[in-house]
């Protein structure tokens, strides 16, 4: 209950969690990044075969990638839900991303505590033994990592329709950044509800533009016939926004 962990969030959020938040009233953006992906990689890489199941197809230009969107609860100062006593208002309600931390979502990356918001007493001898020769070892940890990483693998197709609806197809290169883009409150809910009616739904690859500040990647983009959009219109946007890493 120090509520170091329920301040200035970027909270990644499945579909139907995303439609709960927006009925408490809070925001929601979405997170774009794109994965050139010209050949399809070999089954037995597990990193890459992780990527592409939370990632839906699309094409830049001539060519083939993998889109990751992800739909992130985003704001400063403490978390509209938490209490002046840092309970949770909203505890049993609560988003898993919420239940999983700190451990990592990402079951490629290493729980490292020293880079967590926790303070240093929460990972003390006499507390519950969390992690054990650097596993997770606390099973309703486990159990809420894994429930958010098949709704994650659940929602991508459904979040290529969420982007087709609200004309969203501008990302980052994956691992330089993110583009966010913010979508009023209203919009967002009607885009949800048009997308849960027609869920048999599919849609067909669509094109996307990538953004970067680097030269040399933006370069690289276009030799390999990628469509790039204008860094600077990017910045200057009020819906859009290019997060560098």
């Amino acid at each position: 209950m120090c509520g170091k962990c329920c301040h200035g969030l970027r909270l990644p959020l499945s579909l139907s969690e995303a439609g709960e938040w927006l009925r408490r009233g809070g925001d929601v953006q979405l997170f774009c990044e794109a994965i050139p992906w010209p050949v399809e990689p070999e089954e037995s890489n597990l990193q890459a075969r992780h990527k592409r199941r939370r990632s839906f197809a699309a094409l830049s230009g001539d060519l083939p990638i993998r889109v990751v969107v992800s739909v992130v609860a985003s704001f400063d100062g403490p978390c509209p839900n938490l209490l002046p006593d840092m309970r949770c208002g909203a505890y049993e309600a609560r988003p898993l991303a919420c239940r999983i931390y700190p451990a990592e979502v990402n079951p490629f990356i290493e729980l490292v505590p020293a880079s967590k918001s926790c303070p240093s007493e929460a990972w003390a001898a006499d507390q519950p033994t969390f992690l054990q020769g650097g596993r997770l070892v606390n099973s309703a940890t486990v159990i809420a990592a894994e429930r958010f990483r098949l709704n994650d693998y659940h929602d991508a197709g459904i979040r290529a329709r969420l982007c087709d609806e609200l004309g969203i197809g501008v990302a980052s290169l994956a691992n330089e950044g993110f583009v966010i883009h913010s979508i009023e409150r209203d919009v967002m809910t009607d885009a949800l509800a048009r997308i849960d009616r027609d869920a048999g739904a599919g849609v067909e690859p669509a094109n996307w533009q990538f953004v970067t500040n680097n030269t040399s990647t933006r370069d690289t983009l276009l030799e390999i016939g990628a469509h790039v959009y204008a860094h600077e219109t990017a910045s200057s946007s009020r819906t859009m926004q290019y997060l560098a890493f």
